[in-house]
C-alpha cells in the first residue's frame, strides 16, 4: 500500500513517495504548520505567510500581520489560520480576515500559559457535521456550530488541551491530547471522558486515529523525556498498548502537535531529529521512511 507522505520541516516541504524521499517546494523555508484539503496543499511558512500550491506550483497566497501565525485548517467557514494570543483569521480573497466572533468566547478572559504569557491557537479541527473545534493553550477547545459565527467552551481548560482532533467520519466524537491524558467526547464536545489506563505517563502532545483504533504519545512531560507512542481501541474500555514493532525503546522528544497523522489504516509521525515512521496496520508494526531530515514540524497523507 503506497501512500504519498509530506513533511513539513525547519527547512522546506518533504515527500515521501514509494521510496523515494526527496526535498519537493519551499526549499529552507521554515515551516510552522502544513494541511492539506481536497486536492490542496497549505503552508504557514515562519508564522508569517499563507502559502497555496496550484497547478502553477506554490505560490504566496496571503501575508500574516501583527500576531505570527502557528496553525491552519480547511473547515465548514473556510480556511481558518490559529495565531499567537488566541485569534483566528480567515481567507477572505487575498487577505486574511480576523474572525470577531471567536474574540468573544466565554472564559477567554481565563486563558493562560504557565510561563504567564497569552494563550495561543495550537490546533484546528473540523468536524464531517461542519462542527469547528478550536484548541487554545492553556484554554480548551472552543466549539462552532454554526461556521464561525458564535463560540462555545467545551473541556475544562485545565485539561491543558495540546490537540483537538476530529473523527473523519463521524461527526459527534472529538479527540483530543491533553496534559491529563486522552480525552473523548461522542457527544460533540459535550461531555468528556479522560483516560490514562495503559500510559507509562499522562503528558500528550498528539492524538490520530486509523479506522477503529487511536493513537497517541505520551512522555513525562514538556521536556518529552521518556516519550513513546500508544494505541488503542476508539470504541470499548480496553487499556492503551504500547508500539513497540519497528519503533526505539523511547524517544528523547515529544511527538508533538501535528506529527502525527493518520489515514484509513496507514499511520505515519515524524520526530524532531528528522525521522519519518509508517505503519500500515494501524500502528501495530512500523518502518522507518526516513531519516536525517531536517526537524519535523508537521506530516500529512495524500
Amino acid at each position: 500500500m503506497d501512500t504519498r507522505i509530506r513533511v513539513g520541516t525547519s527547512e522546506g516541504l518533504w515527500e515521501i513517495d514509494g521510496d523515494r524521499v526527496g526535498a519537493m517546494a519551499l526549499s529552507g523555508k521554515p515551516l510552522t504548520a502544513v494541511a492539506a484539503d481536497a486536492g490542496r496543499t497549505w503552508a504557514i511558512v515562519d508564522g508569517r505567510t499563507l502559502w497555496e500550491e496550484s497547478e502553477r506550483g506554490w505560490e504566496e497566497r496571503a501575508p500574516i500581520e501583527g500576531l505570527a501565525a502557528t496553525c491552519l485548517a480547511a473547515t465548514s467557514a473556510g480556511l481558518l489560520v490559529g495565531t499567537e494570543q488566541a485569534h483566528l483569521l480567515t481567507l477572505t480573497g487575498n487577505a486574511l480576515e480576523p474572525v470577531e466572533a471567536f474574540d468573544a468566547t466565554e472564559g477567554r478572559d481565563t486563558w493562560y500559559t504557565p510561563w504567564g504569557d497569552p494563550a495561543d491557537v495550537r490546533s484546528i479541527a473540523s468536524a464531517v457535521d461542519g462542527t469547528i473545534h478550536v484548541n487554545v493553550h492553556v484554554g480548551g477547545v472552543a466549539r462552532s456550530r454554526d461556521r464561525g459565527r458564535s463560540w462555545a467552551p467545551t473541556v475544562d481548560i485545565e485539561n491543558d488541551v495540546h490537540q483537538v482532533l476530529a473523527h473523519p467520519t463521524r461527526g459527534d466524537v472529538v479527540l483530543v491530547a491533553s496534559a491529563e491524558g486522552f480525552g473523548v467526547s461522542r457527544d460533540g464536545g459535550g461531555s468528556w471522558q479522560l483516560v490514562t489506563a495503559g500510559l507509562h505517563a499522562h503528558y500528550l502532545r498528539a492524538v490520530a486515529v486509523a479506522d477503529d483504533i487511536v493513537l497517541v504519545s505520551a512522555s513525562t512531560g514538556p521536556g518529552g523525556r521518556r516519550s513513546a507512542l500508544y494505541r488503542k481501541r476508539l470504541d470499548g474500555d480496553d487499556a492503551f498498548e504500547r508500539c513497540r514493532d519497528g519503533l526505539p525503546a523511547w524517544f528523547d522528544a515529544n511527538i508533538d502537535t501535528a506529527c502525527l497523522a493518520a489515514a484509513g489504516p496507514v499511520v505515519v509521525f515524524g520526530t524532531e531529529d528528522g525521522r519519518v515512521f509508517q505503519s500500515l496496520d494501524g500502528g501495530a508494526r512500523w518502518q522507518m521512511r526516513a531519516k536525517g531530515l531536517p526537524s519535523v514540524t508537521s506530516v500529512t497523507l495524500r
